[in-house]
């Protein structure tokens, strides 16, 4: 979506008038069914892992409180598309950035460590950067048999990735981009756009501060994914993607890369199948009244067991 069009929508949304939330909601859960309400009660489960109440911060804030000229733009406008459903005297705990850590209380993020993390509560943030799809017409055999990888090279273990890989092989085509110029001009790659990209047999996902962004429009793709095990999440729900299932798993060090390359070169039946469960895995998201549903849940549930800090 072009961002022109995207904060035109979000300005449509302020001024049109909206249903009360439990009006909205009973409409989105007759056009979903009873059949897809469960599995979105699950997800609902695995965003917000919250079960207990929980003493708000004395830093939470109202709704009417959180000011778009201090958040970014984006996440201010994604968590106000949902909030705006809510009274302005409801309270909430976030953190609009990239966040790595658990925080020390129930709060709205958009990514959090996998693993023990109930205070980390998912919410859809930033999607125009993270959440983009692709239609690819390309089948897998008809791509060219090589891997392709672009990206900021700010982070030690991406750094150390391109000592390894770049300029070593023909078949691995792997360079920085980004808004700085790499401190290592040897590695500085130009532009190379999605579509371009599309025509590689793979593409490496490599995690950033946090998740890697191009996760879910390769998965979108008929390309295969290849990458090491996640260790962050976001409503992707990263952490449940399973190797061999929706991608290929490499070994931390990438030692493996080429090996797993010639194996689903020879065995492409097998890569179609992967690509086909990342395809099955990514049609959950492209639902957009389950997003709409499942995000107002995420809210509803977080203040349903909060207690205010002045109680």
């Amino acid at each position: 979506m072009p961002r022109v069009r995207f904060y035109t929508e979000a300005f449509v949304r302020e001024i049109r008038s909206r249903p009360p939330l439990s009006l909205h909601l009973s409409r989105l859960e007759a056009r979903l069914g009873e059949a897809t309400l469960e599995k979105l009660r699950d997800r609902l489960n695995y965003y917000c892992q919250i079960e207990s109440p929980f003493r708000l911060p004395m830093e939470a804030k109202r709704i009417d409180e959180i000011e778009w000229s201090k958040s970014p733009s984006y996440y201010f406008l994604d968590f106000m598309e949902y909030a705006r459903f809510f009274p302005n005297d409801s309270r909430f705990d976030y953190l609009f950035k990239d966040v790595m850590h658990v925080p020390d209380h129930p709060t709205i993020v958009k990514s959090r460590p996998i693993g023990d993390n109930v205070n980390s509560v998912l919410f859809k943030l930033n999607k125009l950067r993270h959440f983009h799809f692709v239609k690819d017409r390309k089948r897998f055999r008809e791509k060219n048999e090589r891997l392709i990888w672009r990206g900021a090279a700010k982070q030690e273990h991406r750094k150390a990735f391109l000592e390894k890989f770049h300029g070593k092989s023909r078949r691995i085509d792997v360079a920085h981009y980004g808004r700085e110029k790499s401190k290592n001009p040897e590695w500085q790659g130009t532009y190379t756009s999605i579509a371009e990209q599309l025509k590689f047999s793979f593409i490496l996902s490599i995690e950033g501060r946090d998740v890697a962004t191009n996760t879910k429009w390769v998965m979108s793709s008929n390309s295969l994914l290849m990458m090491t095990k996640p260790k962050y999440e976001t409503w992707f729900m990263e952490g449940r993607l399973v190797a061999g299932k929706h991608y290929v798993q490499l070994a931390d060090d990438y030692s493996d890369l080429e090996e797993k390359m010639d194996h689903f070169l020879a065995h492409p039946g097998e890569a179609e199948e992967i690509i086909e469960g990342a395809h099955c895995y990514v049609s959950q998201f492209l639902q957009r009244d389950s997003e709409d549903w499942l995000s107002l849940k995420v809210l509803e549930k977080y203040l349903s067991l909060t207690i205010s800090s002045d109680a």
